[in-house]
């Protein structure tokens, strides 16, 4: 890897990548359970807690799950649109989501207790109801959650039941991240680099990283080593908090829209790109594999 200072160019990421990732490849209609020939669009991923061998991918037709690195099987009864799809940091059980109702309109804030099966609407958010498109929960305290809408970061530190707007925090955020051992630290990708706060979002500042940021992982294990994604420069990776980075010549697939750790190994990630392919990498991203 060369390791490499980034410059500050800036590149505006097209709006419908804010929004969902719809390439002209459809979805087969499927009754829940029924496994999915091919994935439409993309809106989150998690690794399953326990069970490392599924990993849940957010679309626009309801929670997926891939088993065993192959097999694409639907997890939620219904098939809302979730957007800023994140998981409980302890509880496998416990998935929370925003979006667009089937039915039409926007959910708000909501939870599912029950491994992403059915789910509950637990407030409507700040000037909502919302539909949060980047989001993240607490890696320390899961009472404290943010969520994006209308240009504006809201933050819960109730676990999503009232909602704050910040209003000093930055524009353009495409991407929500939070540390796997600080409460108050929070990672906001945005058009212009990667910015840090260390207060819940009241204050910021940049991270040495310039660009438009799509998606942000934290290590579970070691909140100093970030990978992310620049539009610019491809996947990133720091070992010391942001001070420098190298980038990650292993991957030379299409655009990174979400990457994410396995919680219980640290070295297996996943990511899931424009083109709606996921790779994995089990060796702390020196070498990625494309699994579909």
């Amino acid at each position: 890897m060369k390791k490499i200072i980034i410059g500050a160019t800036v590149f505006v990421l097209a709006l419908a990548l804010l929004i969902t990732l719809k390439p002209n490849n459809s979805e087969e209609q499927s009754d829940k359970n029924e496994t999915i020939s091919r994935l439409q669009d993309a809106h989150g991923l998690a690794v399953d807690r326990e069970n490392p061998s599924k990993v849940y991918i957010a679309t626009h037709r309801g929670l997926l799950a891939m088993i065993d690195d192959n097999e694409l099987v639907q997890v939620s009864d219904d098939q809302d649109d979730y957007m800023g799809f994140s998981a409980h940091p302890t509880e496998t059980s416990i998935f929370y989501s925003s979006g667009h109702s089937s039915r039409g309109g926007n959910i708000g804030f909501q939870r599912s207790t029950d491994g992403g099966k059915t789910w509950e609407k637990i407030s409507a958010g700040a000037d909502g109801p919302v539909d949060f498109h980047a989001m993240a929960v607490s890696w320390v305290d899961p009472n404290i959650v943010y969520g994006t809408y209308q240009g504006q970061l809201q933050r819960s530190t109730n676990e999503g039941k009232d909602w704050q707007i910040i209003q000093t925090a930055p524009s353009n955020i495409y991407t929500l991240a939070t540390s796997s051992d600080n409460s108050n630290v929070l990672y906001a990708g945005t058009s212009e680099g990667l910015q840090i706060s260390s207060d819940k979002g009241n204050t910021w500042s940049g991270l040495n990283l310039a660009g438009t940021i799509t998606t942000v992982s934290v290590n579970p294990s070691n909140s100093e080593n970030l990978v992310v994604n620049t539009v610019d420069s491809g996947l990133m990776m720091t070992v010391d908090g942001g001070k420098t980075w190298d980038n990650i010549d292993s991957y030379s697939g299409d655009l990174v829209m979400y990457l994410v750790h396995d919680p219980q190994d640290a070295d297996v990630m996943y990511l899931i790109n424009k083109s709606l392919e996921i790779y994995k990498t089990t060796d702390s991203a020196k070498n990625w594999s494309k699994i579909r």
